[in-house]
Parts: structure tokens; C-alpha cells; sequence
């Protein structure tokens, strides 16, 4: 009864504090003749958005600029998290390779870069972007259609009908089916003791529908590439120098420190697990791949986890380079009504959101693979 009193206690204290900050500010506002709330959301904004993925106009409104913000931060966030687990999964694996040159590039790498501010970084990759890339006339030939220059990167951009479509709805079929096999085979393992092929017959199921279904309707494949006018290029697909640098600093930055986190993650698995391996004639990538990184993710979940968050929170420096995240619209929308409170609170509900998304997802991977107790 005394624990239960405390605790009613202490959730009374803190409603009151809450109670208490929120009446003060509204008065104070109120003294200072500012407005409060957010209606301001559906005024026009009159801001000049650069890099959209929706259609983007002036004319619109706060909302709907705070809503490209949302999918700008989202963007950078899902693309880098994937870039950086790559990349960090291969540095940190890297460390251990047997070979000195191999493991020692890896470790400066590591050292470099986790030690060195990520504001720094950005800086540096901004001024590369700008100072050291060619024009736009005179850009870098990386292939056949694609450019880098001080523009960004220009690419060729497949032209989409119908037939596209179809084979991805193919594609997202055979997904599935493919997810049901291995399950299938999972099954099996654990109640005969015999595995049955599983990568090959994934690949086949994945693959050969999407396949046969794009040859069946022609298989359409026109590009729009770009042109090189007397001024700029004109057609194809292009990523802004701004995202291409909150990007590539976001991805290297991250990277050091989840290839710590898969290292430490592998060197936790006992040494003994490699030795039985070597004894069954496995192979050091089959030792990796099928003996060492499905136990070591138990380990390294967890710290993962908190790379992504980091990743995510640390996107809202992307101000410096000028990508308009959903922190950059909302310094924007600040300057133009005067509604900072309503402006940070917003932006304080969008990380925490995105955070606690992650956090779940990533809590419920690590339940999936956690060992279970007979």
C-alpha cells in the first residue's frame, strides 16, 4: 500500500509540474501578444522548396511543406540506415580478415572517422561537392548516362507503364512465396534433421516469375536519358548535391561505428564454434554466413538499434548542406509566423515517432531471434 501511495504521489507531482509549465507559457504568451496553436498549418507558406519526392508549390501550405519535410528526413533516414549496415557489416568484418593490409585499411577507417565530428564531416563533403566537382557542362562520365558534377548525380530514369507494374506485382508474389518456402524448409530441417536447399530454390522463386512475366509483356526497357544542352542537362533522373552530402556523410559516419558493433558482436561468439566449423570442412565465408553472424546478431541487435536512432536524429544536421529536411522547413516556418513553440513541438512528435518505430521494430527482430529455452 505504501509503494502504491509514492507512486500516486509522484504522478500527481509531475501532472502538476505539467500542468503548471503549460498555463505559464500560454499566459506569457498571451501577456506578449503572440498567437498560440496550430492553424497556421493550413496559411500558405510561400516557401521555396528545393528537393521534393511530392509536387511542391509556394502556393501551399504549412502542412503540406511540413509533410515534405517528414518524407525528406524519411528518406535520407531508410536509405542511409540501409547504406550504413552494408557498409559496416563489410568494415567490420573486414577487421578481422586475416589479411594485415586488409584488416589495418579497415581499422583507420574505423579510428578516422569515429573521432572526427560528423559536422565536420558534412562540412568537408560539402566543400568537396562544391569546390572540387566539376560544372555542370563539364561533369564526371561515371557510365553510360550517368554524370556527377556540382548538380548532384544525373542518371538515366526508366520510363514506367503498365507492363512495369505488373512484373511488380509479380515480384511482391513471388516475395512471398518465397518467405512461405523457407519456412517450409525451416520446418523440415527441425523435424528430420535434413536441410533442403534453400538458396537456389529462393533465388529461382523470386526471380524466374518476375522474369517470365517481363518478357511475356515485351520486356519494356526505355530510358529516359539525359541531354546535354548549351546550359544544363534536360531529362533523366538527378539527386541533389545537398542530399547526396547529408547522405554519404550520414552512411560513412555510421558505418565506423556498426562495424565496431558487428566485430565486437563476432568476436563474442565463441572461438570454439569456428574450430568445430573448420572439423565439418566448412569454409571461412561458410563459417561466417551460416555458424558465426546467426549467433553474433543476438549481440549485435541491441547496439544496432541505437545506430539507426543516431542516424535518424543525426539527419537533422542536414541545415548545413541546406537539404530541407523537416527541421530546416520548420526553421522556415518559425521566421514566417513566429510560432516557435508549436514549430519545435512538431519536430520534437516526428524524431520521437520515428524513433519509437524503429525501436519496436528492431525489439521485435531481436525476439524473433533470441534463443528460446526448452
Amino acid at each position: 500500500m505504501r509503494s502504491i501511495i509514492y507512486q500516486a504521489l509522484f504522478l500527481a507531482a509531475l501532472v502538476f509540474v505539467v500542468w503548471l509549465l503549460v498555463t505559464n507559457t500560454i499566459e506569457n504568451l498571451r501577456a506578449r501578444g503572440l498567437k498560440s496553436g496550430f492553424d497556421f498549418l493550413n496559411s500558405r507558406s510561400g516557401i521555396p522548396i528545393s528537393d521534393t519526392i511530392i509536387d511542391w508549390n509556394p502556393d501551399d501550405t504549412f502542412g503540406r511543406a511540413y509533410f515534405v519535410g517528414i518524407l525528406n528526413t524519411l528518406r535520407v533516414g531508410i536509405i542511409g540506415i540501409v547504406l550504413a549496415t552494408i557498409l559496416g557489416t563489410i568494415i567490420g568484418i573486414a577487421r578481422l580478415s586475416s589479411n594485415w593490409l586488409v584488416a589495418k585499411l579497415a581499422s583507420i577507417y574505423v579510428e578516422t572517422i569515429r573521432n572526427v565530428p560528423l559536422l565536420l564531416q558534412l562540412i568537408f563533403i560539402y566543400a568537396f561537392v562544391g569546390n572540387v566537382l566539376p560544372d555542370q557542362l563539364n561533369p564526371i562520365v561515371i557510365g553510360a548516362g550517368f554524370y556527377l558534377n556540382k548538380s548532384g548525380l544525373i542518371f538515366p530514369l526508366l520510363k514506367l507503364d503498365t507492363a512495369h507494374y505488373i512484373v511488380g506485382g509479380v515480384l511482391l508474389a513471388s516475395l512471398v512465396a518465397m518467405l512461405i518456402y523457407n519456412r517450409w524448409a525451416k520446418r523440415r530441417q527441425y523435424a528430420t534433421g535434413v536441410a533442403p536447399k534453400r538458396l537456389l530454390p529462393s533465388l529461382g522463386i523470386l526471380i524466374v516469375p518476375a522474369v517470365a512475366a517481363f518478357l511475356a509483356m515485351g520486356a519494356p526497357a526505355e530510358f529516359d536519358v539525359a541531354a546535354k544542352t548549351r546550359f544544363r542537362f534536360i531529362g533523366g533522373g538527378s539527386i541533389g548535391p545537398e542530399f547526396l552530402t547529408v547522405l554519404v556523410g550520414l552512411v560513412i559516419y555510421t558505418a565506423s561505428f556498426i562495424a565496431e558493433i558487428v566485430r565486437s558482436g563476432i568476436l563474442a561468439v565463441s572461438y570454439g564454434q569456428t574450430e568445430a566449423a573448420g572439423a565439418l570442412g566448412l569454409t571461412r565465408g561458410q563459417t561466417l554466413r551460416l555458424v558465426l553472424l546467426p549467433q553474433a546478431l543476438r549481440v549485435i541487435i541491441p547496439p544496432m538499434t541505437s545506430q539507426y536512432l543516431n542516424l535518424v536524429k543525426n539527419s537533422s544536421l542536414a541545415l548545413i548542406a541546406g537539404y530541407p529536411d523537416v527541421v530546416a522547413i520548420e526553421n522556415m516556418t518559425m521566421n514566417q509566423t513566429g510560432r516557435a513553440l508549436e514549430a519545435i513541438l512538431l519536430i520534437m512528435a516526428v524524431y520521437l515517432t520515428i524513433s519509437l518505430s524503429i525501436s519496436l521494430a528492431m525489439n521485435y527482430y531481436n525476439k524473433r531471434i533470441a534463443l528460446k529455452e526448452r
